[in-house]
């Protein structure tokens, strides 16, 4: 039997047609996490994770590894059953049932469709304090023309471009960490080697630190979006859950890693916390002490280019996705639904996703505001994950792995659950706001388009 005919065979199984091109491998898929949770990422958001965690901004990313982990094990779990795109939406529609699926994949549509937005307003800020003569919407403008461009042109392209860009951050993160730790052995600003960013007895408080991790563990969003290429992975529906699983755990401490190193470093350059000028540039302050202006100035533009191209573009290709696939089962808009005859992508769910992202920033919302949102809809969802693997394996299917299927989704739960609850206020405010809209929408669509929900 044919590559194609094993995959339609796969499809028909769940009660769908192969429409997606399948062209994605293992490296493709690991690749795409990495970018989408950013390498460098916590440049962005050093000053604000430092001045909460006082200084143990490592610790707070070890823990936020952790939890994530335990996230991605589950995520693993059910992409091997449930071989297919939509993500956290397939999975809890499957394992639990449509009414908590719809709702899971709402909440994670306010992560990925209020993502985008968020990165490319961090970017087009940065360019805009640089070049001060080009305003923001000039800059807002180009990175949704491209991303929207290369996503509707075909999965290989977002591809091909990820590797490229992946190794452009990964040289960036090496010659930070080179001058940052040639920096600290030569004792510049007062730095010495030391474990107290990593922890700090006089400093520590759990509360305190996991309120730091519920902003810290946006750096780490985007591990999940893995599973919404499942129906563009070669191979049998065996492999292909495997495959997928094994690329969402592997990114977590490739990723995590990298996190930990650069901010231990950052943090022996630059001990007291309580020194930045700003918050929002702590990190480029730390490279300029480091390197000179010249390391700053990588340092910013490696961060404008990784949030506005790299992360935005990997990000618009999972919510397209998720739209998809909520699309094709009549939960939202059959229009969504439509692949591209050519280049067999989901254009208009792309192309809405651009348009979406633009009316947001244009709108005038702010950097904080979008930020809390995108962690409300992300830490919700991936408590629906955790119940979901055990209502799945432990309740239905009488699964006698308790390691696997209870205990190791109950550790996530705890360390999501403590993460949830030291969210903002706001986030939360404006979180309920939003399921309460899903709910409106969810009655309307029962009541006048029943192919939509079942009864």
């Amino acid at each position: 039997m044919s590559k194609q005919k094993r995959s339609n065979s796969t499809m028909q199984h769940f009660g769908y047609r192969d429409e997606l091109k399948r062209s994605l491998d293992f490296w493709d898929l690991l690749i795409y996490g990495i970018i989408f949770m950013v390498p460098i990422a916590p440049f962005g958001i050093y000053g604000y994770v430092a001045s909460i965690s006082k200084g143990m901004v490592p610790l707070v990313y070890l823990i936020g590894m952790a939890g994530m982990l335990f996230t991605a094990l589950s995520y693993a779990r059910l992409s091997e059953v449930f071989p297919i795109a939509g993500s956290i939406y397939s999975y809890a529609q499957r394992g639990i049932n449509e009414h908590i699926g719809f709702f899971a994949g709402w909440l994670i549509l306010l992560d990925y469709i209020l993502l985008p937005a968020l990165l490319y307003l961090v970017s087009a800020t940065a360019l805009h304090n640089m070049i001060p003569i080009l305003p923001k919407s000039f800059w807002l403008i180009f990175f949704v023309l491209i991303n929207t461009t290369i996503n509707i042109l075909g999965i290989e392209i977002t591809a091909k471009t990820n590797r490229v860009v992946v190794a452009l951050e990964i040289i960036v993160l090496l010659i930070f960490l080179s001058v940052g730790l040639t920096a600290v052995s030569n004792h510049i600003n007062g730095a010495q080697f030391s474990i107290s960013p990593l922890f700090n007895k006089e400093e520590f408080n759990l509360s305190i630190l996991m309120s730091a991790v519920s902003i810290a563990v946006l750096s780490f969003l985007g591990f999940d979006s893995i599973s919404t290429l499942t129906e563009e992975v070669k191979g049998e529906k065996t492999t292909v859950g495997k495959i997928v699983g094994k690329a969402i755990i592997l990114s977590i401490p490739v990723v995590g890693v990298m996190f930990i190193a650069q901010t231990w470093v950052a943090a022996m350059i630059v001990p007291d916390y309580t020194s930045f000028h700003n918050l929002e540039e702590a990190f480029y302050e730390v490279a300029q002490i480091a390197g000179g202006a010249w390391l700053k100035g990588i340092t910013i533009v490696a961060t404008a280019l990784a949030w506005g191209i790299a992360n935005a573009l990997v990000a618009q290709a999972a919510i397209s996705r998720i739209l998809f696939s909520m699309a094709r089962d009549r939960k939202l808009p059959s229009i969504l639904a439509t692949i591209h005859p050519r280049f067999k992508t989901p254009y208009v769910s792309t192309i809405l996703v651009g348009l979406i992202s633009l009316a947001i920033i244009l709108g005038g919302t702010t950097i904080d505001d979008l930020a809390s949102l995108v962690n409300f809809g992300a830490l919700t969802a991936f408590l629906i994950l955790h119940i979901t693997v055990i209502n799945h394996f432990i309740i239905r299917k009488k699964s006698k792995d308790y390691m696997k299927h209870l205990i190791f989704p109950v550790i996530g739960l705890i360390i999501i659950g403590y993460a949830w609850m030291s969210l903002g206020s706001l986030a939360k405010e404006l979180g309920f706001f939003w399921i309460g809209i899903g709910m409106i929408y969810m009655i309307i669509m029962k009541l006048f388009h029943k192919e939509g929900f079942t009864s």
